[in-house]
């Protein structure tokens, strides 16, 4: 069952003018550790990859904080929700502490999609609940 849906578009062109303005303080708001390593040599070895990896990661979070419902407020926060890939580099949701407790608590999952193009970053998000085990799917009534 989906509990949520969001999506976001982020103009590339802001996120550099971010990092141009406060330099790698930006990225250290938005990205988690793990994040921030990938960031820092991406960046390192084609600055423009760097600035597309980062909005993606921007768009991807605010898509997801959409899905859920919170937007960026407890327990959701930039650092917390960190967007890792599968080996078949799939993108997924990795989350952390209180916000990971209040996801698993509510039984959440969450699937995403993240793409990029010369100005713009875009990313999908569908946040699903598992049916409970208490309501039936289906009801028939002897006559």
């Amino acid at each position: 069952m989906i509990y949520g849906i969001g999506t976001d578009i982020c103009d590339i062109r802001r996120i550099q003018a971010s990092l141009a303005r406060h330099g790698e303080r930006f990225a250290a708001k938005v990205l988690s550790e793990a994040e921030m390593a990938t960031w820092k040599a991406r960046s390192a070895r084609w600055p423009e990859r760097g600035v597309r990896y980062l909005a993606t990661r921007f768009s991807a979070k605010e898509a997801f904080s959409k899905a859920i419902g919170l937007g960026m407020r407890m327990p959701m926060t930039w650092r917390l929700c960190e967007i890792g890939k599968l080996p078949s580099g799939q993108p997924v949701i990795v989350l952390h502490g209180v916000l990971k407790e209040w996801f698993e608590a509510k039984g959440l999952s969450a699937h995403i999609t993240v793409t990029d193009e010369s100005e713009y970053a875009a990313s999908f998000c569908v946040v699903e609940t598992a049916p409970s085990a208490a309501l039936p799917i289906a009801v028939s009534v002897a006559p």
